[in-house]
This record gives structure tokens, C-alpha cells and sequence, in this order.
């Protein structure tokens, strides 16, 4: 059975973002990184093939079903999940060398994935974005020009569920309005950076000579 992560001295933090597909996650999370230092976001495995202009080991790391369940087997994954007939996961050893190393670390996984992440790592923090409407979803979805008609209908069915389990996280965003959903998430990332146990750990040599 696999043990809790526990955080060290140079721990940086977890941050699980999820939404509906549609809802504009990546979008926020790819600004967000552009504004903001000392941020990554993991890059999953899947096994679904890459979108136009997707590079493997930027966008996914993108395997083979075999290599999945290999890997599986191998524990190598802090969350793995099937979606819409995919495979996607989460590298432990990758995430656990970057936390180490101080940098702050975005999942961006549905909430099933962040079940399972929460109970190895109950410190993460969780970001849900929702839409601002049912409407505004699905214009969204049909504006991507990617999926069929059908592929849309059952997005917007899954989107239902998958909102239902918004009060599992810490911080929930509208994303009405781009530029005010983007302050709202960097503020979040901003906040916990000045948290006294964050601060304690990060500032530690200068409240040590402040305090002498």
C-alpha cells in the first residue's frame, strides 16, 4: 500500500486544479505560468493521440496502453484515471523531485484524480473552475471546432457530474470574465506563498537575523 508523501523542509506546494472540459482550465493555468515564477505544471502520461500542435514530453507524455498498464503496475503513478476511453497519470517520481526541490507544482486532473492525490498528499490545495453558465459552456465546446456533435452532448452530460464535486476544494473561480478569473488564480498561488508555515520555511535565515 502506498504511503503518504510527507513535505520537507524545502517542500514546495501542490495545486490541483480541475473543471468541466470546457470550462477554460488550461487556458488560465498556461497564463498563470506565463505571470508567475517558480511554477511548473506536471506534464501526465496519457494514452489518447496528441491534438494538432501537442509535443510529446511538453503538452503529454503520450504512451502506448501497454506502456500505461506497465507503468501502473510499477506503482509509477501518484493518480491514474480513464477518461472518455483515455488513460491519464501522474509520475510520482517526477512530482516528488520538483516539490523537493521548492518549485510549486499544478495537477490539472478531474476530481476523481484528486481523490486520490488528497489521500497521499492531504496538504494539496485545491482549485475548481467553473463556467459561468451551461450556455456559455457549450458555445465554448462548439467554438473548439475539435469534437462531433455527439462527442460535445456527452461532454456537456459528464460536465454535470463533474461539477457536482466543486465543494471538495479549498478555492472555487468563476471564469466569466478571463482577465478577472486569471487575477483570482494568481492571487490564490500568491497568498499561499505568505502563509506563516510557507513563509517560516522559505524565510527562514531572515527572521532567524531579525529575531537575534
Amino acid at each position: 500500500m502506498s504511503q503518504a508523501v510527507q513535505p520537507n523542509s524545502t517542500q514546495g506546494t501542490l495545486y490541483i486544479v480541475s473543471a468541466p472540459s470546457g470550462a477554460g482550465k488550461s487556458s488560465l493555468v498556461t497564463a498563470l505560468l506565463e505571470q508567475t515564477q517558480h511554477i511548473k505544471v506536471s506534464v501526465s502520461h496519457t494514452t489518447r493521440a496528441p491534438r494538432p500542435g501537442e509535443e510529446n514530453g511538453v503538452n503529454y507524455n503520450f504512451v502506448s496502453v501497454e506502456q500505461f498498464k506497465a507503468l501502473m503496475e510499477e506503482e509509477a503513478f501518484l493518480e491514474h484515471a480513464e477518461v472518455f476511453g483515455n488513460f491519464y497519470g501522474t509520475s510520482r517520481p517526477w512530482l516528488a523531485e520538483q516539490l523537493a526541490a521548492g518549485t510549486d507544482i499544478i495537477l490539472e486532473i478531474d476530481w476523481q484524480g484528486a481523490q486520490q492525490v488528497r489521500l497521499l498528499m492531504p496538504e494539496a490545495i485545491g482549485i475548481f473552475i467553473l463556467p459561468p453558465s451551461k450556455e456559455a459552456l457549450q458555445q465554448r465546446l462548439d467554438n473548439r471546432g475539435q469534437d462531433s456533435d455527439e462527442i460535445i452532448a456527452g461532454r456537456m452530460v459528464q460536465a454535470v457530474s463533474e461539477m457536482s464535486h466543486y465543494d471538495e476544494y479549498e478555492y472555487v473561480i468563476i471564469n466569466d470574465r478571463f482577465e478577472v478569473a486569471l487575477n483570482e488564480l494568481r492571487s490564490v498561488i500568491i497568498a499561499q506563498r505568505q502563509l506563516l508555515k510557507n513563509q517560516q520555511l522559505r524565510q527562514s535565515a531572515l527572521i532567524k537575523d531579525l529575531l537575534s
